[in-house]
């Protein structure tokens, strides 16, 4: 995918009050930038690290700046727009970047579905397969050499898996997608220590048949994509 405009780089002063990032500029200009993303963002925007900004000129804009990567001490970079997850997964669906799902000519998203009021990300379907439904997830937290997911408790995504449950036992099929937005993650595993109420409802999901996939995303000069799958651990 390719951003809105060329990343303009800068200096993390802070975030604070989830939405907003101060971000020093070239030659001392201090902005204020839309931060994307309303999860805890732990190990993800340590003041100082090199912020990247995408500008808007749209005029209905309270802030002319989005926060969409930061690159950390080690020279990590780490995808803070949680919004640009379904943006990779959607591209590689239709690269057939994904071999798990290159089957599936049609692509639809955000269809309703489900007993709980829910969203698929994404619907694919084929002529002689099953439905196919995809649930995405941003992945962005590393501790001790392993990224995880949940990077808080999130009672939303344990509703996610109970709809996926759902679609499987109506004859389809159903996936839970990590999109790993962070250079530095080569395998991930669910957050135990952080929700293990989340922990339990994906081990119940994979019982019944949801299938886990996880792809790594790497940044190209201007170009941002999913390219290469990464192992995922229930424990």
């Amino acid at each position: 995918m390719k951003f809105v405009s060329p990343l303009i780089k800068g200096k993390l002063i802070k975030r604070y009050k989830r939405f907003f990032a101060d971000v020093e500029l070239a030659h001392g200009q201090l902005v204020t930038a839309h931060c994307p993303n309303t999860g805890s963002m732990t190990n993800c925007g340590e003041v100082g690290w090199t912020a990247y900004l995408s500008e808007h000129n749209n005029p209905k804009r309270k802030l002319a700046y989005t926060w969409e990567l930061v690159k950390n001490q080690q020279q990590q970079i780490i995808g803070i727009n949680t919004h640009n997850a379904n943006k990779l997964v959607a591209e590689a669906l239709h690269n057939q970047v994904i071999q798990e799902l290159a089957d599936y000519e049609h692509i639809a998203s955000e269809v309703k579905y489900g007993s709980e009021n829910s969203r698929i990300d994404f619907l694919l379907t084929q002529t002689d397969l099953p439905d196919c439904y995809v649930e995405v997830k941003s992945v962005t937290l590393l501790q001790e050499g392993w990224g995880y997911f949940p990077d808080a408790v999130t009672k939303r995504g344990q509703k996610h898996l109970r709809e996926l449950v759902n679609m499987i036992e109506q004859g389809h099929r159903a996936v839970l997608l990590f999109a790993v937005q962070h250079s530095g993650i080569e395998k991930v595993r669910v957050a135990a220590h952080i929700d293990p109420d989340y922990a339990k409802e994906l081990q119940l999901a994979v019982e019944a048949g949801v299938q886990i996939l996880a792809y790594r995303s790497q940044l190209q000069q201007e170009n941002y994509f999913l390219h290469q799958p990464v192992p995922f651990y229930l424990q």
